[in-house]
Parts: C-alpha cells; sequence; structure tokens
C-alpha cells in the first residue's frame, strides 16, 4: 500500500474513533441502519475485506438484522393443526386459524393454568413464537420449567381445583392486557412463576441475581413506560426469548426489554426444563403461533 493511501485509511480510522468518542458521528451512524437508503452499499461492504480497523471501504459495517421469519436450525413445536406434545386443562385449549388459543370465562375459569410442551426441556435455546392477548386478563411463556403444585400454593375463589399437570414453577416472560396501570407495566419482564423471588427483572432492566441477596440492577435498557410503546395491545407481538447460561434476554417485537445475569447457583431460573404457554384473569383469551424453538442445550 502507498504511503499516501495508508495515511488517508489512519486518517479515515482516528475520524471515525474521534466521531465515536464524542459524539459527533451519533447522528450518522443512527441512520445508517443495516438495509437502510443511509448506510453505503451494503452488498459491496459485505463483500469487502476489513483493514486492521474493521473499516471496510472506509466505513464501518452495521450487523444483520435478525429476520424473525428465518427459522434455520429451529424446530417447530405446534405443528398450526393439532395439539400434540401439549397438555393443558381439558375446553379451555383448542386449535383455531393455525394458533394455539385459551378461553378463561365465568362459565370456565381456568385460573392461572398452562398448556405445557413435553415435546422437549431445553437450557440453552432460543424461542420465537407471536402471541396476542385479549378481553383481558394476562399469559406469559414459561421456559427452563418444571410441573407441580408448590407449597403454599391454592386455587383462586371460584377456580378449579389445581391439577399438578398443568401449574408450573420457573421463569417467565410476561405478557398482560392493559387492564390497569400495574398489569400495563408487566409484559415483557421477566417473573418467577410460582416462586418467592416474583418479579426479578421489570421490563426496561438489566439485573443480576447473586446467592443470598436482592436482585441487582445492574444497567438500564430504556424507560419502562416508554418501552411500553412496543406492546400492541390486543394484536399480534412478536416474542424471542434466549436463553444461554445465566442470561436470559426478552426482546418484544424486534426492542430488548429484559435482561438476567443469574449467578446464583441455586436459583430455579437457570435449570434445564420445559416450556408452557400460560392464561390468566377472566375473561381472558390468548393465542400463540408460529412457535420455533432452537435448541443448543
Amino acid at each position: 500500500m502507498g504511503k499516501r493511501r495508508r495515511n488517508a485509511r489512519i486518517a479515515m480510522a482516528m475520524a471515525a474513533i474521534f466521531a465515536m468518542q464524542t459524539g459527533y458521528g451519533t447522528r450518522a451512524l443512527a441512520q445508517a441502519q443495516p438495509g437502510s437508503n443511509s448506510e453505503p452499499n451494503r452488498a459491496t461492504l459485505v463483500k469487502a475485506k476489513p483493514d486492521i480497523s474493521g473499516i471496510r471501504n472506509g466505513a464501518f459495517i452495521e450487523p444483520d438484522p435478525m429476520d424473525f421469519a428465518n427459522h434455520s436450525g429451529y424446530t417447530a413445536i405446534f405443528d398450526g393443526k393439532t395439539l400434540t406434545d401439549w397438555d393443558g386443562m381439558p375446553g379451555v385449549w383448542s386449535v383455531e386459524d393455525g394458533a394455539i388459543v385459551g378461553q378463561s370465562t365465568k362459565q370456565k375459569n381456568a385460573g392461572n393454568s398452562f398448556i405445557v410442551y413435553h415435546g422437549a426441556e431445553a437450557k440453552d435455546f432460543d424461542l420465537k413464537l407471536e402471541i396476542k392477548v385479549e378481553w383481558g386478563g394476562g399469559s406469559g411463556i414459561q421456559y427452563r420449567s418444571s410441573t407441580g403444585i408448590p407449597p403454599g400454593r391454592v386455587a383462586g375463589r371460584g377456580e378449579a381445583p389445581l391439577d399438578p399437570r398443568w401449574v408450573m414453577i420457573g421463569p417467565q416472560a410476561d405478557f398482560w392486557y392493559p387492564v390497569g396501570a400495574q398489569e400495563k407495566q408487566y409484559s415483557g419482564q421477566l417473573y418467577s412463576q410460582n416462586t418467592s423471588r416474583g418479579i426479578v427483572v421489570w421490563r426496561g432492566q438489566v439485573v443480576q441475581t447473586l446467592p443470598g441477596k436482592l436482585p441487582l440492577l445492574v444497567g438500564v435498557i430504556g424507560d419502562r413506560n416508554k418501552l411500553g410503546a412496543y406492546v400492541k395491545d390486543g394484536q399480534w407481538n412478536q416474542y424471542t426469548i434466549i436463553a444461554r447460561g445465566g442470561v436470559i434476554m426478552h426482546i418484544l417485537n424486534g426492542q430488548l426489554v429484559a435482561v438476567l445475569v443469574d449467578d446464583d447457583p441455586a436459583s430455579s431460573n437457570n435449570v434445564s426444563g420445559l416450556i408452557g404457554l400460560q392464561i390468566e384473569g377472566i375473561p381472558c383469551k390468548v393465542s400463540f403461533r408460529n412457535l420455533w424453538l432452537r435448541k443448543i442445550d
């Protein structure tokens, strides 16, 4: 490489570093999202060989966006037609228009109940699905979980007697219909179902858990209420759950909403377990479709 060209590359790299350190380049970086018109010719950048600074043809390349519809390496855990490998309270769960649907009414009060997938157990995984909650009440996606009735757990007034097959214990990606200000905050958070841990990670938080201590807030993703704008009430929502060892991430409609770093060896959030879908409250209608699991461990 000629001296002039080398000096130009060095100057370009130094300018990029200066821009990132001072915030000067923030606006340009924010606008040059993958696939946007602002980003330099992406196809050319992908083919270009990066230099020692990671620069390709005078620019840094943005990461490829995840395609929610890409199921390469995933296995469908719902065939869209039957409840094969799923077990839930009779009369509550059915298949409608390619979705698993649960309904709870005064006439058929499901209480706080789950339909459980018995086709696989997983600890480290990627799970993609779509969820919709209507009428009221709440729902969630259970993972790394077990079934059974823990001590102190009783059925609510007017609910059917508890059945250990449809009660789950473990971490949950929460999702609620906004029947009130409190419930409006819940969608996206990490809740420890049927344990004394309760809400472990509120929406918008990065939380670390350590043995014998309360959860520790170590970072903030964003304002809890503002992140609620990513929740589509009464409509289909894309939910992605990523679990690797003690790290769990909830991603709702493409937005990271909760992160747990679990460093507690005794935690029920950090074990291999089952996947389940919840219905809670009356009246409530929950729907799930396009359920795909990429099991790593």
